[in-house]
């Protein structure tokens, strides 16, 4: 009987194993990407290794995620409606890590010429009741400031950079000043950062032709505590040791329906 006990342990053992390990199997072959138009009074298709991944793209936009084959991607961005992607707007190389996440953002830079950055997104645990606000400089625009709440909160960010803070969840009035001021050239807008999530923010368009903008995105499910199952939780809810509760569930009542059979067998024998 102790064999029998052992060799279910181990099959069970086995498909927990592989109901927790598939989702990092099928991570380590792609990664999730996200998609930012930021060029002005510019629709555009959005063609990756030779395929239309985005069809007529509007400006002050995002798209994703989608889930691309990790390695060296060729991105090339055309008119919208082009026959295919012989003659592009734009082209760059983005390497999409395995299991990881990214952005691409097509903008202006700092002199107002097109141009496409990928940006890695931290999509790491942000610590309890706490958000994570990552702001991008991608307009034509000298330094700026990031004012939270009208106070300073991230200072003397260029283009094609990133700035990234943790602050409290709840509701934020976000602005961008040029560097050093306090008058806003970009809002104020409010920001409604979740518990858990962390929120992408860009800042695209032209200080100089007055189209400046922000246009964002946030991932969620970031929390750094997962809670265990509650009472009455609904079913698929995730539990703290990251295994699928159906295969802890079976584990158990076949582990119990065992030492149960062990026991009678037991009495049966000393009787």
């Amino acid at each position: 009987m102790r064999r029998l006990v052992l060799a279910a342990c181990g099959v069970l053992a086995a498909c927990a194993t592989a109901v927790a390990t598939a989702p990092a199997a099928s991570a380590q072959e792609t990664g999730s990407v996200h998609v930012v138009h930021g060029i002005p009074d510019t629709p555009v298709d959005v063609y990756v290794d030779g395929q239309r991944a985005l069809d007529d793209f509007a400006p002050n936009t995002t798209a994703g995620p989608v889930d691309l084959p990790a390695g060296t991607r060729a991105v090339v961005i055309v008119a919208a409606d082009a026959a295919d992607a012989s003659t592009p707007l734009l082209s760059a190389e983005a390497d999409v890590p395995a299991g990881g996440d990214v952005t691409l953002v097509a903008h202006l830079d700092a002199s107002g010429k097109p141009t496409v950055t990928p940006f890695v997104d931290d999509v790491s645990a942000v610590p309890a009741g706490q958000a994570r606000l990552v702001v991008r400089h991608t307009a034509a625009a000298p330094a700026v400031d990031v004012l939270a709440n009208g106070s300073p909160a991230l200072t003397g960010l260029t283009n094609p950079n990133q700035a990234a803070a943790e602050v409290p969840a709840g509701t934020l009035t976000a602005a961008v000043a040029a560097a050093g001021t306090t008058a806003p050239v970009i809002g104020p807008a409010d920001l409604t950062l979740a518990e858990g999530t962390a929120t992408f923010v860009h800042a695209v368009g032209s200080l100089q032709q007055n189209s400046l903008q922000l246009v964002s995105f946030t991932v969620d499910g970031l929390h750094s505590a997962p809670n265990g199952v509650p009472a009455g939780a609904p079913s698929g809810a995730p539990g703290q040791s990251g295994i699928s509760p159906l295969v802890g569930a079976v584990a158990g009542m076949v582990l119990i329906g065992l030492g149960v059979a062990a026991l009678r067998r037991g009495r049966a024998t000393r009787s």
